[in-house]
């Protein structure tokens, strides 16, 4: 179990002994929608460990569409009284009666076959969902609310920058299928400032980059993740293009951190890129060092057709980490103990 790991078990003490405003976090209720998802997951198992370790009297209410799936990956918490499940669709109204403090919104489809094959899903979840959520905190009045944004929103580059700033606004061609993902996020993000003025609501919108870590999901058609299940099985790295496009990348235990410091310190309708300079990285790169991990080779593959409507046309999507660096906040992992965590974590657990 990957609680058991003591690997894992280091990082989540790592994040719990960072610099933050805890006493904004101890002694509040969450409400992590997504909750199953590589990030909600591994937030979780963090707020989990400060009750275990800092007797912190933090209620976490961890929301997923799956019950089945929900025991499943929380098994270790259910007779836990600090944890509660709520099973539903974030598109329908929230069922949940208790009051909470936090609301972090991060469901969403995130990879390339999903936006494909649930075209309308990865739309609905963010227009649907995000007005299902703001609407259940004005009622709510809830301290906070994280809505979970993309670096996608910033479309291609223009060219005329070399990292985007949170006030850019790149290309995106509205009339295709693949842009159902970016402007869902757009537009949910115009709906949190809709939601700030008419209701007085609290949100701030971290803006996360192609994430990767342990608790990823195993189906996820993105390139990173086929590299990272690719050097779990100690095999070859397949690249279906030359590896050019250069992006910034995160772990998932900076991006957890990133957002328990947002809710700490970020101000109000501010958006904020979740990003670290160490990890803006060519894809050729990436494939590469993980390659490297078992001292294989990087081998090249076209995509099938399906794939490729899911994949983005941006070549170069680099975040400025600036804003959030302002308030404090800095990485806790580095690119090598990243990758070599990833691949080990995911290796142990399916042993």
């Amino acid at each position: 179990m990957l609680l058991e790991n003591e690997i894992y078990r280091a990082e989540l003490n790592k994040i719990n002994q960072a610099k933050n405003n805890w006493d904004r976090i101890d002694n509040h209720s969450f409400l992590i929608i997504g909750a199953t998802g590589m990030i909600g997951s591994y937030m979780i198992d963090v707020l989990m460990m400060r009750n275990e370790k800092n007797k912190s009297n933090i209620h976490i209410y961890a929301m997923g569409r799956s019950e089945e799936r929900l025991k499943k990956r929380f098994s270790m918490y259910l007779e836990n009284s600090f944890f509660h499940m709520v099973e539903g669709d974030v598109t329908q109204p929230i069922n949940l009666n208790e009051e909470v403090d936090y609301i972090f919104h991060g469901a969403s489809n995130t990879h390339p076959r999903a936006y494909a094959t649930d075209p309308i899903g990865t739309i609905m979840t963010n227009l649907m969902g995000t007005q299902q959520v703001l609407d259940f905190a004005t009622k709510n009045k809830a301290k906070r609310v994280a809505f979970l944004s993309t670096v996608e929103i910033y479309g291609e580059n223009r060219g005329d920058v070399e990292k985007f700033t949170e006030d850019y606004c790149g290309y995106i061609d509205c009339n295709t299928l693949r842009a159902g993902y970016p402007e869902g996020k757009r537009a949910s993000e115009s709906l949190c400032q809709a939601y700030i003025a008419k209701h007085g609501l609290d949100i701030v919108i971290p803006r996360i980059c192609r994430t990767f870590g342990p608790t990823m999901l195993l189906n996820d058609s993105k390139a990173s993740s086929q590299f990272i299940l690719n050097a779990v099985n100690k095999e070859d790295i397949v690249l279906k293009s030359e590896g050019n496009q250069y992006f910034s990348y995160a772990y998932v235990g900076d991006v957890a951190y990133a957002l328990l410091y947002l809710l700490a310190n970020g101000e109000t309708g501010e958006a904020y890129n979740i990003a670290a300079s160490e990890f803006d990285l060519h894809l050729k790169d990436l494939a590469q060092a993980l390659a490297s991990l078992n001292q294989r080779e990087v081998i090249f593959d076209l995509p099938d057709e399906e794939e490729r409507k899911g994949f983005s046309t941006a070549s170069q999507a680099i975040l400025a980490s600036n804003k959030i660096n302002a308030l404090g906040w800095e990485p806790l992992f580095g690119l090598a103990e990243a990758l070599e965590n990833t691949v080990e974590l995911i290796r142990n657990e399916r042993v």
